[in-house]
């Protein structure tokens, strides 16, 4: 059985430290129709997917983020224990190499646009 937090609507799990920047994101992915899940760090985050990781389709996270881990690390993390979320993955101060950025990965610099970001989430749910 599945537990259900969404409906039929696409999950985006929404990882920022910084409230100003993560309340303006999920009111973009709102209006952009997602259920948008909140997290401001990567431990929060972890327990979030412990209880919803069968809904959620897109972990979209900032890399520069207190707490056990960063950004990129519980990309990789999500990516082993989770297969199927995409990622998306944003930073004002690092641009990752390739090597860095988990397999599909999607990079976005800050600032970035929301009109971009829900682009980016739109092909991700779309073609997963």
């Amino acid at each position: 059985m599945m537990n259900n937090c969404s409906g039929d609507t696409p999950v985006v799990l929404l990882v920022e430290d910084e409230l100003l920047v993560r309340m303006a994101a999920a009111d973009d992915l709102h209006d952009a129709g997602f259920h948008v899940l909140e997290a401001a760090n990567a431990d929060v985050a972890l327990a979030v997917l412990e209880t919803c990781s069968n809904d959620v389709q897109v972990l979209f996270t900032d890399i520069d983020m207190p707490g056990s881990m960063n950004g990129l690390d519980l990309a990789e993390s999500v990516q082993q224990r989770w297969p199927h979320i995409s990622l998306l993955i944003s930073s004002a101060y690092h641009k990752p190499h390739p090597g860095q950025m988990p397999d599909e990965g999607r990079f976005v610099s800050k600032p970035y646009s929301s009109e971009d970001v829900v682009q980016h989430i739109r092909e991700l749910v779309t073609n997963h």
